[in-house]
């Protein structure tokens, strides 16, 4: 029966219900929930709510109201009767079974006085024990009047009426008034500030619940989940931190676990969702384990009271509608008793809860905030859940943590975000801690980082934690491979194939080459399950689905399919790959040795923008493969564009694939015409994607340098040309690119990517400036990038974690290159060791021009250092050293030093703890100084007798426009008068 039917059948039976007991509070919680789910508006709550009329007359104008508008209405209308009347009181009454599935009104907007109304079930809970600390704020800050206060305290109202009345003329005084309501209870609510007493200790089920889903969690999270799966390793025994940094900013410096979820770092208050971002295989689903078991355990994240983790990836496979309280009990845990109580106590304290998401970019649809769902207890599709959790509509106040891919991150998603936290891999330290814990023996681990420290590039691949657990469980292969020690990823997850294999079969049969032909009709296979995956977004692979591919139980057992961790599916076994990258390898695989597959497949394959545009399987692998599922094939077209990145790994390892350094692999495989033929396809399908990214570089403007901005999918198409390792496809490429500046700012430029650039630029024609900042350089990055620095004129590296060893290798580099003329460092790790080296730089390159080194770690020491190769250098125009502890002392060593200078035009030393001493001997500069332009002194200690000597220096020179003096130890009356007297003083 429709819910409109059953209002009306029941309509005698529903008022008895709701004012038999002489109560209005049935009435107005439902009244509250429909206001809530936007079913009423505020008009239609004021027509019922009528002061002085009786209760029947007010129920029986909503059920009049409700029946008016509708079988939607109708049906939320009965949801509510059912979540607010007590079982004795419902007996008798029918419910509609779709009821729940409603949606929320879409238009709904997220102002504080619409969160008063989208909230306000859980509002008038919160209120009860703190009316009158939200009416003194509300007094303090003029929303409200003494009169106002009174009316709300009415003896003739209940705490929860109390709660009501206040909410309603709130409401009334607009939205300012309601922000100081919602910013009280949110103090209220922050950790170890309960709303009043009866909150401190949580219901007896409550804590067994607690101790349930904590347990659950520790059992999950106790062995690595991820690429090491395989082998049951403890978490405890191998996880390594990965460098977690701040997106925004860098001042912060390196971040703990704890920080993820802590103050530091956020950029909208008003968000509950910090996302971690990094690229695949770089750690973020270990990282999440590792938060999970800390908390588990009661060591870390014991503000939380309860951890409620998700795999994007399983969610996929949910195909019911849910409530936020079925997602959490039936995907997590499941309360033994008492749901209903315990969901309450969720509801109701949203700051003390903590939701993980792994892996959003592994969600087959991609973010929107179009449907709003603002009802825990309503159901709707688990992706339209996620993205509510995520922008807030959904459970306000709790925490979020969810992970994804850089690149699957959309403008749409980051305006919904606390803050946003990035996983670059392992630093070289964590590099050697890794190893070492991977092995044991002190021997065997010694000689395998001996054997990455002597590959750099290998050493560049280890970055990655996914890519050094592959080359340490391979231990043995790499150690025995001498020359042919692996340089891209693709040898990489060569070794790793190989090494499984081969210990799947007898020694006798592993010699020589024919590993892999004696293992083809496997790697085939599972590489035809893989391609379909990546085809459909799907990463979790039932029985069936294996069957449909031919893949048996041997073929599992070759251990690169695990079990998967399901716990929604307990009923039978699913799979999944043992990490993301290897379902994209064996996909590449299976494109490179398969004889099904259309010869379209690799040029759609690089025209990625073709897939977004007309959607991936039909344009890319629908022609490969038939697939009979047309419901399947509906579903496909709903699948989102953010699967871009598991294309372009696919597309990468295809180019690796394909070089002619492994085709000897494929002879006995299959036609190695058939191979050379996609080689040629790959090549051209590069060049081509190349010369379109050149094509877009706009022409300069008159009097500026031409430059070009690389998207990341430059990056991508560099990575391509580097894993087919063919230097005459990179010189063609390249040949084509003039430009003066290549700017390659936030593209997530690590150190496998450092290579790739260096590999392909040093084939540059005419030296160009490269510009890295805000990337993942690091040490190994800049070692990775010594091969092109003869093409470079100057280099832009700012905060990308460079610490003095990096700039060791790189000045010994640099020295050598006749072009080289700007370096720009600030915002790293660099300190007084390594002021040696650019002073050996200044000296020793007398075509120098700028150097930057600003917020750094360089005190008085450094500066002395730096000074003895200003003493000699004569070209140097440019010296910025802002944000470092050079003080007075050190102020005055560069001084000295620059007194002779006929080239410096432009000196910074803004926040430096310089004081008048050092204003002083920078006076004697101006009075000498010919050349010297700008002057940047904010942000001292300078005091009137500094600014004095600067004031009569500047007397005898008029070749300096400005001097910087805003921030310093002066009065406003000082201020005045030096202004009068100089005015290039600038304050």
């Amino acid at each position: 029966m429709l819910a409109e039917e059953l209002v009306l059948k029941q309509r005698t039976k529903i008022l008895h219900a709701l004012c038999s007991s002489g109560s209005a509070e049935h009435l107005e919680r439902v009244l509250d929930i429909l206001l809530a789910q936007g079913a009423l508006i505020w008009e239609d709550y004021q027509n019922i709510q009528v002061p002085g009329r009786t209760l029947y007359t007010n129920a029986r104008q909503l059920l009049d109201l409700v029946y008016t508008k509708g079988v939607d209405t109708c049906g939320l209308f009965l949801h509510a009767l059912k979540l607010v009347l007590p079982e004795a009181q419902a007996v008798g009454l029918s419910f509609s079974e779709s009821c729940s599935n409603l949606e929320e009104n879409d238009e709904r907007q997220s102002t504080s006085n619409q969160t008063l109304l989208a909230q306000r079930p859980s509002l008038v809970h919160k209120l009860q024990g703190c009316v009158d600390g939200v009416l003194e704020a509300l007094l303090d800050s003029g929303h409200f009047s003494s009169a106002d206060c009174d009316e709300v305290r009415l003896p003739i109202y209940t705490p929860t009426q109390q709660a009501r009345r206040l909410l309603d003329h709130v409401r009334s005084r607009g939205d300012l008034a309601a922000s100081v309501l919602l910013q009280y209870i949110h103090q209220k609510q922050e950790p170890g500030l309960p709303l009043n007493q009866r909150e401190l200790t949580p219901p007896k089920e409550f804590l067994k619940y607690q101790k349930k889903l904590s347990s659950s969690v520790s059992a999950q999270a106790c062995f690595l989940s991820t690429y090491g799966g395989t082998s049951h390793m403890s978490l405890d025994d191998i996880y390594t931190d990965g460098e977690l940094e701040l997106a925004e900013v860098n001042a912060h410096g390196p971040l703990g676990l704890e920080d993820i979820v802590g103050l530091a770092g956020i950029v909208n208050e008003e968000a509950d969702t910090v996302l971690v971002s990094g690229e695949a295989g770089s750690g973020k689903s270990t990282l999440l384990q590792r938060l999970h078991l800390l908390w588990a355990r009661g060591l870390a994240l014991q503000d939380f009271l309860l951890l409620f983790p998700f795999s994007c990836r399983r969610l996929n496979s949910e195909h019911n509608e849910l409530s936020v309280q079925e997602l959490l009990f039936q995907h997590c845990c499941w309360p033994d008793r008492n749901q209903e109580e315990i969901f309450q106590f969720i509801l109701d304290h949203p700051h003390q809860i903590l939701f993980t998401f792994d892996g959003l970019d592994e969600l087959k649809q991609s973010f929107t905030d179009e449907h709003r769902v603002c009802c825990p207890t309503q159901r709707a599709p688990v992706h339209v859940l996620l993205f509510n959790l995520i922008q807030g509509s959904l459970m306000k106040g709790v925490q979020k943590v969810v992970t994804s891919r850089s690149e699957a991150v959309s403008p749409l998603l980051k305006k919904h975000l606390r803050k946003e936290v990035v996983l670059k891999g392992f630093s070289p330290a964590g590099i050697d801690c890794f190893v070492r814990k991977h092995h044991r023996d002190p021997t065997v681990a010694a000689k395998v980082l001996e054997s990455m420290q002597a590959n750099t590039a290998l050493l560049g691949l280890c970055h990655s934690p996914v890519l050094c657990w592959i080359v340490s469980q391979c231990h043995k292969e790499l150690l025995g491979c001498g020359e042919g020690s692996p340089k891209t990823i693709t040898d990489v997850y060569l070794m790793i194939l190989q090494h499984f294999l081969q210990h799947q079969s007898p020694l006798k049969s592993t010699m020589g080459l024919g590993w892999l032909q004696e293992h083809l009709k496997t790697v085939l296979l599972l590489g035809q399950l893989a391609f379909e995956g990546i085809r459909s977004t799907c990463y979790i692979f039932s029985g069936t689905d294996l069957e449909a591919c031919g893949v048996t139980e041997k073929d599992i057992c070759m251990v690169f399919l695990i079990k998967s961790k399901d716990m929604s599916s307990t009923h039978s076994k699913c799979y999944e790959f043992s990490h993301v990258t290897l379902q994209c390898f064996f996909a590449a695989l299976f494109i490179v040795l398969s004889s099904n597959t259309n010869r379209s497949v690799i040029p759609k394959l690089f025209e990625l923008e073709n897939m977004r545009e007309t959607g991936l399987t039909r344009v890319c692998f629908g022609a490969c493969l038939p697939s009979s599922d047309q419901q399947q094939q509906a579903s496909e077209k709903e699948s989102k564009a953010a699967e871009t990145p598991n294309l372009q790994i696919t597309a990468m390892f295809v180019s690796g694939l394909l070089s002619q350094r492994h085709q000897n692999l494929w002879l006995h495989c299959c036609p190695s015409a058939a191979v050379e033929k996609k080689a040629r396809q790959v090549a051209k399908c590069l060049s081509k994607g190349i010369q379109k990214h050149f094509r877009s570089i706009p022409q300069p403007v008159q009097g500026e340098k031409k430059s070009m901005h690389a998207m990341p999918d430059f990056v991508w198409l560099i990575k391509c040309l580097y894993e087919m390792q063919e230097s005459q496809i990179a010189k063609d490429a390249m040949s084509k690119l003039e430009v003066d500046h290549l700017k390659l700012t936030y593209c997530n430029i690590g150190p496998v990517e450092c290579t790739a650039l260096a590999y392909v630029l040093q084939h540059l024609r005419n030296p160009v400036g490269l510009q890295l900042d805000n990337n993942s350089v690091g040490d190994v990055g800049v070692e990775q990038l010594l091969p092109c620095m003869h093409i470079c004129n100057s280099l832009y590296l700012r905060n990308n974690n460079i610490t003095d060893e990096g700039i060791r290798k790189l000045i010994a580099k640099v020295i050598q290159c006749d072009s080289f003329q700007k370096i720009a460092l600030f915002n790293n790790k660099l300190t007084d060791a390594c002021m040696q080296d650019f002073s050996y730089l200044l000296k020793t390159k007398q075509v120098f021009i700028s150097l930057r080194l600003g917020n750094n770690n360089i005190t008085a020491e450094g500066a002395k250092q730096l000074a003895e190769g200003l003493k000699v250098n004569q070209t140097l125009a440019y010296l910025g050293l802002w944000g470092n502890r050079i003080g007075d002392a050190g102020t005055e060593a560069l001084a000295s030093s620059l007194e002779k200078s006929n080239s410096l035009v432009w000196l910074s030393l803004v926040g430096n703890g310089v004081g008048s001493a050092g204003a002083c001997a920078l006076a004697n500069l101006i009075r000498k100084s010919t050349s010297l332009q700008e002057l940047w002194l904010t942000e001292n200690c300078i005091t009137r007798t500094g600014v004095e000597c600067l004031i009569q220096a500047l007397k005898h020179n008029t070749y300096v426009t400005s001097v910087w003096l805003r921030n310093n130890d002066l009065s406003l009356e000082d201020v005045e008068e030096m202004k009068q007297l100089e005015s290039r003083l600038i304050f």
